[in-house]
């Protein structure tokens, strides 16, 4: 019974359910924000990786290297606590954006580019007899060709972004772990974390069950092709 009071107090989730609310609200905002920007700025650094001359191929290549290999978090930080020794003053919303984006646009550009090399190079020079131009054929030809291939990973990246929202807590962001925390700290109980644990599951789970959905889908698609 102790524990019950003490992690599922009904009580006090139905008082903090309006702050847990406004957080997902916020988790959401930022969310699609940070998707928005990120799949359009990783698009753009494939397309640099792949047909763009030589200093912006290797230029391409650094950024997605460094940051697949730099933890989010670190990003971050280094947004929200560095760049005012160099001037730049960004809220909390706007960095965790930024930090966001520009890692999922290293892995976008990652899952753009494999999708694009899957298709036959035929493609283009079959565009290209029937006189299409370089950037008219890959746009109308070669991407919804690659479409098919890169929406289950890019869907199971953007699952992955909504799930890194949480770290905007650090720099005080209201999201939804950091209003759940603000909760804890108000009524002394940790019911709120579960709640915001449950919110969490309910928005997510569909979008997992989602990316499954598509990646069988798509299998069966290669399948048939």
């Amino acid at each position: 019974m102790e524990l019950i009071n003490t992690f599922f107090n009904w009580d006090v989730l139905v008082r903090s359910f309006p702050i847990l609310l406004r957080g997902l609200g916020n988790t959401i905002l930022l969310g699609c924000a940070s998707i928005f920007f990120g799949c359009i700025a990783g698009l753009l650094v494939c397309l640099a990786r792949l047909y763009g001359p030589r200093p912006l191929k290797a230029l391409a290549v650094f950024y997605v290297d460094v940051f697949r290999a730099l933890p989010i978090l670190v990003v971050l930080i280094l947004i929200y606590y560095a760049l005012p020794f160099v001037g730049i003053r960004l809220s909390s919303f706007a960095s965790a954006t930024i930090a966001l984006s520009m890692v999922l646009a290293a892995f976008t550009a990652e899952v753009c580019r494999a999708g694009i090399e899957n298709i036959p190079r035929g493609q283009f020079e079959a565009a290209a007899a029937l006189g299409l131009p370089f950037w008219l054929a890959l746009r109308k030809v070669v991407l919804p060709q690659a479409l098919r291939v890169v929406v289950p990973p890019l869907t199971s990246n953007c699952v992955s972004v909504y799930k890194d929202t949480a770290l905007a807590s650090v720099v005080a962001m209201p999201d939804l772990l950091k209003q759940a925390t603000d909760a804890q700290a108000l009524m002394a109980n940790p019911t709120p974390l579960i709640g915001a644990a449950i919110i969490y599951l309910a928005f997510l789970w569909p979008l997992v069950r989602l990316v499954s959905h598509l990646e069988a889908r798509g299998k069966r698609a290669y399948g048939r092709s």
